[in-house]
């Protein structure tokens, strides 16, 4: 029998996650699967996306007044996840392969959207970082987490995936065209 190495995406594309051909990513595939996705594997209070993580990511960075790569990377920090799922942090720092592919199909999709060479990483890990503590606080209600004031007021509510698709598409070509 064949060994089958790719996946087949919504927009029809064969995409091999260990062999990423750059011409094959496609931001429709990212925000449709994204969109799609619930962070914290689904320990939330209600569903919130991936994706719409990833937009409030992007405004808190505009906010904080990082560059317009900044903003797109952090637009763009877990596009990986729409080709390999998520894994909670906790199980992730254990799998040292996941990461290398991971880190390596990210960087093939930020070169992709012409922002490789333009990123300040520590800026992106600390917006994360910032969410995610945010996140588990408002979104779970885990006691305790130290949250910092935040510049912009993160969007939480509840939204059907079509639209959240349809805003991080809009932000995607906003921040496509500022670069």
């Amino acid at each position: 029998m064949e060994k089958i190495d790719y996946m087949n995406t919504y927009t029809g594309k064969q995409f091999s996650v260990f062999h990423p051909e750059i011409e094959r990513i496609d931001i429709c595939d990212i925000a449709h699967a994204l969109s799609l996705l619930c962070r914290g594997n689904g320990h939330v209070k209600h569903f919130y996306s991936v994706g719409q993580h990833c937009i409030n990511c992007a405004l808190l960075a505009k906010a904080r007044g990082y560059s317009i790569p900044v903003q797109f990377a952090c637009l763009l920090h877990d596009a990986s996840e729409a080709y390999m799922s998520d894994v909670i942090r906790p199980i992730k720092k254990e799998l040292p392969l996941y990461q290398e592919i991971e880190e390596h199909l990210l960087e093939v999709i930020f070169q992709r959207y012409g922002i490789a060479e333009y990123i300040n990483h520590s800026q992106v890990k600390e917006i994360d970082d910032d969410l995610c503590n945010y996140d588990l606080k408002h979104l779970i209600g885990v006691k305790g987490i130290e949250t910092k004031e935040l510049e912009y007021e993160p969007d939480l509510t509840c939204y059907a995936p079509n639209v959240i698709e349809e805003r991080y598409l809009a932000l995607f070509q906003q921040l496509n065209a500022s670069l």
